[in-house]
This record gives structure tokens, sequence and C-alpha cells, in this order.
């Protein structure tokens, strides 16, 4: 359970790790990440999450016997520069607001090289994001975060700005994000390699697509990169002493008065166009009372001494549908 003090505004959100201790990390960064402990690693994490094959065909099952007779080769092309990951395969699931939301699938072997890749970057970002971002970060939750948002209604922060990022994955700007990865890393070799992941397209009915922005859910290593991306957003209204939490593109803030809520609106709509490029749903983006705002599936309501947590009307209509789709 997340301690709600953790909230409370600190004066820095500066990295714990400083700029001459992450060039001497950074010096066999490269080493690190195709290091035979990490890949074991990530070979691991890749067997267990199981997961659809790639545009390859390839199964997670089979990877370990892949990479036993291949990896030598790859490991090759790796260091020369040469390697080009896979397009990944397009899977279009359903949104609960009656869209499609599209996920990416790359194939095995670059889910492992990825996820390889996020278990070394991981320590040298991790460190220096703000405590109140909590998606995919070790040893913080969705839950969390929805605690923190109940203390600071209950503090009396009874206004609440919804942000909604339209389709904040597909839109991510390559130059702008690839800026941010290169503030800390500095091995132009891993820089190369991130970018071509970036770069490596989407195959859609056996059409390959070029990817120019974005970076598709469901690689191991677009979570990283989603925080890496708003983390500048995170460090200013962390300065700014506001009240908030963000869980990859959910963001809430918390203030007193409807006023001074249209107003951090208007601040957050420009940090996320203007300096990182990205589309807010104007439509979708809105301020609420908190007893009307929700979070992650959650609502609030006021009780004699406190809030309480419920769950959200939308959420409650879904689990009920599919409860009746089973049954």
């Amino acid at each position: 359970m997340v301690n709600p003090e953790e909230h409370s505004p600190a004066r820095s959100a500066e990295p714990a790790v400083d700029g001459e201790e992450i060039r001497d990390q950074q010096v066999d960064l490269w080493e690190q990440v195709f290091s035979q402990e990490n890949l074991m690693v990530a070979l691991k994490r890749v067997e267990r999450n199981k997961g659809a094959a790639g545009v390859d065909g390839l199964g997670a099952h089979e990877l370990r016997g892949w990479v036993g007779e291949h990896w030598g080769d790859t490991r090759k092309s790796l260091d020369a520069g040469t390697y080009a990951p896979l397009p990944v395969r397009q899977v279009m699931i359903p949104k609960p607001d009656g869209g499609q939301r599209m996920l990416g699938v790359p194939s095995v072997l670059d889910r492992l090289i990825q996820q390889a890749l996020a278990q070394v970057l991981s320590p040298v970002f991790d460190p220096g994001f703000v405590p109140v971002s909590y998606g995919f970060r070790p040893g913080k939750s969705a839950h969390d975060a929805v605690v923190v948002a109940r203390t600071v209604i209950a503090q009396g922060y009874k206004w609440v700005v919804e942000v909604d990022l339209d389709a904040f994955f597909d839109r991510v700007n390559h130059d702008v994000l690839m800026s941010r990865v290169a503030r800390k890393v500095k091995d132009k070799r891993v820089l190369k390699l991130v970018r071509r992941y970036l770069e490596a397209g989407i195959m859609a009915q056996g059409v390959r697509r070029e990817t120019a922005e974005g970076t598709p859910q469901g690689s191991p290593l677009s979570p990283l990169l989603s925080n890496i991306m708003l983390d500048d957003f995170d460090q200013e209204f962390w300065s700014r002493d506001h009240r908030f939490v963000r869980y990859a593109d959910d963001i809430r803030i918390f203030v007193k008065s409807k006023r001074a809520a249209s107003r951090v609106l208007e601040q957050a709509t420009r940090v996320l166009e203007q300096r990182l490029k990205l589309k807010v749903n104007r439509q979708k983006s809105v301020v609420n009372p908190a007893n009307v705002a929700t979070l992650l599936g959650f609502g609030f309501y006021f009780v004699k001494g406190g809030v309480r947590l419920r769950v959200a009307p939308k959420a409650f209509k879904r689990m009920k549908d599919t409860i009746r789709r089973l049954t």
C-alpha cells in the first residue's frame, strides 16, 4: 500500500543518479544489455509471458531453441549495427467506448532484445521519475495511484482535471522521444537500436506500413519509453507543487476550485501539445467535481469523515456485460 505522505510536494525530483555516474555506468552499456546474465533473465521473462507469435510465426516456446542455434549471427549483426527488427504484427482489440485500439506484436526475438534493453535502461531512468508516476514502474501499481488520488481529494482538492491524450501510443514523435532518451543514454549503439525499434513498421493484412511516429503498445520497451516521453510533463507539474497522479497516459490533476481547474487544464494542454508534440482530446479532457471524476475504473464518493472508493459506473457496466456474455 502506498504511503499518502509520498504525494506531498517535494522540493526536488532530481534523478538519484547524477550525470557523471550515468556516464561511468554507460561505458559498457551495450555489453550490459547483451550480457549472458541479462539475456537469460530476459529470455525467461519472454517465455513466462508467452504471448502470440509475431510476423515470422515463431512462438515463445520455440525461442530458446532458436536462440541456441542462431544467436551468434544475431549478435554479430547487432554489434555491426546492421540488425533490422521485424515489423510488428497488427492486432486490433475493442475499446470500452466502442472504438478499437491497435496492439503491435513483435517477433519473439525482438521481444527478447527489447526486454534486455528495458532491464538495463530502467535503472538509468526510473530513479529520476517523480513519485506520482505509477504506470509500469517497479513497486508501483494502479491501486497505489487510486489510493493517493483518494487521499488528495480528502485533503480538500475536490476538483479534478481529467486529461485525455488522443491515441497517445500512436502519436509519439520519434525525434522528441529520442532526444529525451539521449539525455541519459550516451551509447550511440543503444540509441540506434531503440530508434530502429521505433521505425520497425507495422504488418497489417500482409502489407508493411512505415511508422513515422508512435510506439505500439505490446512491446516490452514501450512502457518505459512512454514514461520517458511524459516525464517532462511530470517534472513541470511536480515543480509547480500540483497534486496529480499519472498512470501511463491517464493523467488526473487535483485542485481546490473550478476556476483553478480550468486554468490547469490549459497549462497541461500547452505542455503536452507544444513541448511534447502530443494531441490532447478536447472532447474527453474535462473538469469534474471529485464525486463525478474517475481514475482507472474507480470513482470517489464522500462520507462523514472521509472519501471512499467505488467502481466507476462504466467499469461496472462492462463487468455486467462480460458476465452476461459468459453466462
